[in-house]
């Protein structure tokens, strides 16, 4: 019984996190004026344009992500060289991996020539890979029924965000979206218990990400630190592609943990 009051209790306490996280959401969405999109957000510091290619390091920082992305969209995919246990898990993660596919060439299309209509198709897969990422996670802690449903309504939430950002111009509904998925990544892997070894890989995600949105926004600054050698807001995308290569060294190395005591128990 004191088991059951004690799975209740901390229920109730996640559901009253949640609860505050949305009403925060909605307040800031009702009670703050529209937030256009500043022209100051396409100006970045390093627009050498080398090989023919305008704003060149901004455009070839975007490679990784399409290694990465579609080497790991195969091996999701293929199933026997990632530790995945369940079919909601593998959708997940092939959608994750092909939204990091997606950046590459979102992002280079935006770079070439940034503008307001371009710098939708930056956004969009990175959101999508972010719904996609933070899906697997569910459908690994909480399972895999619950890990679609949630996969699906961040996809369309994502979608409406970019529809309603291209109609009003109003970048809020991005911001909070954005905002929310990476930080509700590591709340999760810390409250729920994982069947996987290596959870400690969800955090150094999280912190090499937190790292990325630094250099983005000291793009001026570390492009002066470095000798005008590159610029913070490349270092960014540099830093966001190790995120997938961490991920993807988590899915091959992971157990099972149950899998792993048994393993232990037939040593002799």
């Amino acid at each position: 019984m004191g088991w059951v009051a004690n799975q209740q209790c901390r229920r109730w306490k996640r559901s009253r996190i949640l609860g505050a996280a949305l009403l925060c959401c909605m307040c800031f969405l009702l009670f703050t004026p529209r937030i256009p999109r500043s022209p100051k957000h396409h100006q970045f510091v390093d627009m050498r344009n080398l090989f023919g290619v305008p704003n060149t390091l901004n455009v070839m920082t975007n490679l990784p992500f399409l290694v990465v992305g579609v080497l790991g969209f195969v091996l999701a995919l293929e199933g026997g060289f990632f530790n995945i246990s369940s079919q909601g898990e593998v959708w997940g993660w092939v959608l994750f991996y092909a939204g990091i596919a997606g950046v590459a060439f979102g992002s280079a299309y935006y770079h070439l020539k940034p503008d307001d209509h371009r710098v939708l198709w930056d956004t969009l897969p990175m959101m999508v890979a972010f719904s996609s990422l933070l899906s697997s996670l569910v459908a690994e802690r909480l399972g895999q029924r619950i890990g679609l449903c949630c996969m699906f309504a961040l996809i369309v939430a994502a979608l409406l965000c970019v529809v309603y950002e291209r109609i009003y111009n109003d970048i809020r509904l991005s911001m909070v979206f954005q905002l929310i998925l990476p930080l509700a990544i590591p709340v999760i892997a810390s409250v729920y218990r994982s069947k996987y070894t290596h959870s400690r890989y969800w955090f150094l995600s999280t912190g090499i990400y937190l790292l990325a949105k630094f250099e983005g926004v000291t793009d001026r600054k570390l492009y002066h630190v470095n000798n005008y050698i590159i610029s913070g807001h490349s270092l960014e995308h540099l830093c966001l592609a190790l995120i997938p290569i961490l991920l993807s060294v988590m899915l091959i190395y992971r157990e099972l943990k149950f899998q792993r005591l048994l393993d232990l128990k037939d040593r002799p």
